[in-house]
């Protein structure tokens, strides 16, 4: 068998390499251009856009919510607290009627039928006020507390443990759980003489 000369085997293999060579460009070329192939790349990308902008819809219509329910909540608060500076107005006009009433009960039986109609329109004054929302805050007999006493003073007592709301000038009011006017009071302190001071078991419990 006669050998093959250097310049016939470059000949062959270039022959074999040029066709693969042409495969591959061709291959290329066709999924390049293959509408398939670029079909499937737009709805790849569709498919995220889409996602993106359900991401975005939801994002929007929580913080939607979250701010119809936030002014529903201020709407509501608006409206029980509507009434506050008339209510402020209103109550030093019962508290007229209770003076007088309180005064007129140290008269004897003079004018009974007039106290009893003005005890009548303050029974019916008083629950205006309940009805919308007003109610008196307890004192006497307390612990102070700032939130809702106003202190006029201190008084030495041996009966009362100190910070004891002890005596009441003006009863005070909330509305709906928020401070109207603050009761004033006077509160006890402990008795100059220590030996005069009640005895931790002979105090009694705070709140009663």
């Amino acid at each position: 068998m006669a050998k093959k000369s250097k310049k016939t085997e470059k000949l062959e293999k270039a022959s074999v390499a040029e066709p693969a060579a042409q495969g591959a460009t061709a291959g290329e070329a066709a999924e390049a251009g293959d509408p398939l192939f670029e079909l499937q790349n737009e709805v790849a990308t569709a498919k995220a856009e889409a996602s993106k902008n359900w991401d975005l819809y939801l994002r929007e219509r929580a913080d939607l919510e979250n701010a119809r329910k936030r002014h529903q909540r201020e709407r509501e608060e608006a409206l029980r607290f509507a009434n506050d500076r008339l209510l402020k107005e209103m109550i030093p006009v019962l508290d007229n009627l209770e003076r007088a009433v309180e005064h007129a009960g140290q008269g004897g039986d003079e004018g009974k039928g007039l106290l009893e109609g003005v005890n009548m329109t303050i029974t019916q004054f008083r629950k205006v006020l309940e009805d919308f929302g007003v109610k008196p805050i307890k004192a006497i007999g307390d612990t102070f507390d700032p939130n809702l006493h106003q202190a006029m003073g201190q008084v030495e007592s041996a009966e009362q443990a100190p910070n004891t709301v002890v005596t009441e000038f003006q009863r005070g009011y909330l509305l709906h759980d928020r401070l109207l006017r603050p009761s004033l009071v006077m509160v006890a302190k402990a008795p100059a003489d220590p030996a005069a001071a009640p005895k931790a078991e002979d105090a009694p419990p705070a709140g009663t």
